[in-house]
């Protein structure tokens, strides 16, 4: 199996607190969000710390799909990947080489926690299509993609991450549980402006209690967004 492991989520979406769990093993080192600069410099859109980012990352998007594929120095590299950044006119070939997860959440909560961040989110913001588009290719190169819930993850940590270790064809490690509070070096430039609550915590969270409703007018949104959702789910491991 491909020592490079891209997990694909949405924004809002576990991603942070699932990369810094993969940091804390002794054979992994981590890669926070590789396409973000292309994705800007091909969008144009203005996120926060538009030119750090453009200025600091590769804007390239073939370089990009290099970069994924470089044999690890030692060990497993772990691949932050939010899955509008790739684009539907990005190359895709490079999945076939990699070991690909797709972490999901249900939408409500994404649609919530974005709209915290970024009022009015649409769907192109979410992600949840790119999510199932990703995942479709994935498989029409021959894969069988890991899905995982991160509410599963929340409700038994433990048990997940032993599921999704032993999916992916590792040894579970018990210091992925914790982390070390406060901003990481591997973190990418944005993470000021995205990752203030998982740099308070140092490990995993309760799980929040049922799913939210969502403003009225995100409710078209909502319903959108499920059926992508739902046939993921169906495919997750499970408790």
């Amino acid at each position: 199996m491909n020592k490079n492991l891209a997990m694909w989520s949405g924004p809002r979406n576990l991603s942070t607190a699932m990369m810094y769990c993969f940091a804390q093993r002794t054979d992994c080192s981590v890669v926070d969000e590789p396409y973000y600069a292309a994705y800007l410099k091909d969008t144009g859109i203005q996120h926060p710390f538009y030119e750090e980012i453009i200025d600091t990352g590769i804007t390239n998007a073939d370089d990009v799909a290099q970069q994924c594929l470089q044999k690890p120095p030692q060990g497993w590299v772990y691949q932050k990947h939010i899955t509008k950044h790739l684009m539907p006119n990005y190359a895709t070939d490079w999945l076939a080489n990699v070991t690909n997860v797709f972490l999901i959440r249900h939408p409500a909560q994404v649609i919530n926690s974005y709209h915290v961040k970024d009022e009015n989110p649409e769907m192109s913001d979410i992600g949840i299509a790119d999510q199932w588009r990703i995942y479709e290719r994935a498989c029409e190169l021959g894969q069988s993609p890991v899905v995982i819930d991160s509410a599963d993850i929340l409700s038994n940590p433990e048990q997940m991450l032993h599921k999704l270790c032993e999916a992916i064809g590792i040894e579970f490690q018990s210091t992925m549980l914790h982390w070390p509070k406060g901003p990481k070096d591997y973190d990418g430039p944005w993470a000021s402006h995205w990752y203030h609550s998982v740099w308070q915590s140092n490990g995993f969270s309760k799980p929040a209690g049922g799913i939210p409703e969502v403003e009225p007018f995100l409710s078209p949104l909502l319903a959108e967004a499920m059926p992508y959702y739902e046939r993921m789910q169906k495919m997750a491991l499970k408790l």
